[in-house]
């Protein structure tokens, strides 16, 4: 029968590769760069325009793969498991919708100090979403997760340790406020992690 061309743990990133290869093709068609497709020089303009946006954003290019390691050693070291034995004295028995919180609000939390969902994930998962949520509570592993990391992403539009986010398109727009993406971000961040707890309690239990 054969074997696959690529290892099935390659999956997602195979899947990544091949979409933006396709959005690079249709932003041609649509877009035309230098006179279209006709001429060969156009084929060049995402490579290009990619190094020119690589280097104006410089080191915080980084960052997240970074934050992401470093929520695992977080992870590693026992930090999760520090936060669970917290979250198990604080965490009344029985409580849901309180367990539910302290999960969302601590993905938020640990993203604004960390700068990155997925460096918070492992962190809160180790700590609270699979012990209470998931075998306490018999929750749905994939909605509590799925759920869990859109509230860690409310916590990434608050903070300035996503540079890449929050801080680099300030100084490349030149606004006046650095800190004013994290300003128009606050009234939606809030309101959607309400929202992300509310979904989480509703459908994921």
């Amino acid at each position: 029968t054969g074997s696959p061309c690529w290892p099935r743990e390659t999956a997602t990133l195979t899947g990544l590769g091949v979409g933006a290869l396709l959005a690079t093709a249709v932003g041609l068609v649509l877009l035309r760069p230098a006179g279209g497709l006709r001429r060969y020089a156009s084929l060049g303009v995402p490579l290009a325009e990619g190094s020119r946006l690589l280097q104006a954003i410089g080191w915080a290019a980084v960052l997240p793969q970074m934050l992401a390691v470093l929520g695992l050693l977080f992870a590693n070291a026992g930090v999760g498991t520090a936060v669970g034995t917290i979250v198990s004295a604080i965490l009344p028995k029985g409580s849901l919708l309180i367990a539910v919180i302290l999960y969302c609000v601590g993905m938020a939390l640990f993203t604004i100090i960390m700068g990155n969902a997925f460096a918070a994930f492992p962190v809160m998962t180790a700590a609270v979403g699979w012990p209470v949520l998931v075998q306490v509570f018999h929750g749905n592993p994939a909605i509590v997760f799925a759920v869990g990391m859109l509230a860690g992403f409310c916590g990434t539009l608050c903070t300035p340790m996503a540079a890449n986010f929050n801080i680099v398109p300030a100084v490349l727009l030149e606004m006046k406020d650095r800190y004013g993406p994290i300003k128009a971000q606050l009234p939606t961040a809030v309101p959607l992690l309400v929202c992300n707890i509310a979904i989480m309690y509703l459908m994921g239990f």
